[in-house]
């Protein structure tokens, strides 16, 4: 690796080796909290008690939220349930059994950004819910499996789609990855979507995400009138996961792990 860090001409960081000590540990933070809010999603229970909870957790651990505050956004988390794609604002509603919900998080930790969201259900989910929500997963993983120095941002897109599709779901066009690092969004825009070959080539010390939605029905959606919530316009169910990772010598190093980010059915 390149002894300073420098912008490609796509205007994408290149980071130093020493840069992944401080995103695993703003990683594991992001991750830490997803692990112990996972056990209060049960039917019930408002989204804005599991916000709640998320914002508690960042105090007591010292560490910064990224989204209160950015674009006068106000909560900790973004709760995303059922039709909602993304950034699902937390507020009084209940959750029903069998409700699956995205829970996104970024935090900031010595100046860099761990950002991570995952999957859970309240209850019992149903059989469609539990499809799209392993198919969502497995997508993802797939996406990861292509990160590697040589590789392209295509090759990530198409190895999503050609997942998803090819399980008869749908993946959302309208929101994407992005770059992450001292920053929370930079260069590059991670499409879900693509041709293999096509797009910047990976290079290591690149820094970003990948958070593949993928819907039951079809990719299109909508944002309400709050300016925030993402839904499907068909109002079939949506699911999403994220991981935020660093392209390495031989492949990536995942920032945001953990051994609790499958759902326990």
């Amino acid at each position: 690796m390149d002894n300073d860090s420098h912008i490609t001409k796509e205007g994408i960081r290149i980071h130093l080796a020493e840069d992944f000590a401080g995103m695993r540990k703003a990683g594991a933070v992001a991750a830490q909290i997803l692990d112990e809010v996972g056990p209060l999603v049960e039917p019930g229970v408002s989204t804005g008690a599991l916000d709640a909870f998320i914002t508690r957790r960042i105090e007591e651990l010292g560490v910064t939220s990224a989204t209160i505050g950015y674009r006068g956004y106000q909560h900790a988390s973004c709760i995303s349930v059922n039709h909602v794609v993304c950034h699902g604002i937390p507020g009084d509603k209940l959750l029903q059994n069998g409700d699956i919900l995205n829970i996104d998080v970024t935090v900031i930790v010595d100046g860099w950004y761990g950002d991570t969201s995952r999957m859970y259900v309240a209850g019992k989910p149903s059989i469609k819910a539990q499809r799209l929500v392993q198919v969502t997963h497995d997508a993802l993983m797939k996406g990861i499996e292509a990160v590697r120095p040589g590789a392209t941002f295509g090759d990530i897109g198409a190895a999503i789609q050609r997942y998803a599709e090819g399980r008869k779901m749908s993946v959302v066009r309208d929101f994407c990855g992005h770059g992450i690092g001292r920053v929370f969004h930079a260069p590059p825009n991670v499409l879900h979507f693509g041709r293999e070959g096509k797009g910047p080539v990976l290079e290591e010390g690149m820094f970003f995400t990948i958070e593949p939605m993928i819907n039951l029905g079809r990719p299109e959606t909508k944002v309400l009138a709050d300016d925030w919530t993402a839904v499907t316009r068909d109002k079939s169910l949506s699911a999403q996961f994220e991981h935020s990772i660093g392209v390495t010598a031989d492949g990536c190093e995942i920032f945001t792990p953990s051994d609790r980010f499958f759902p326990n059915w």
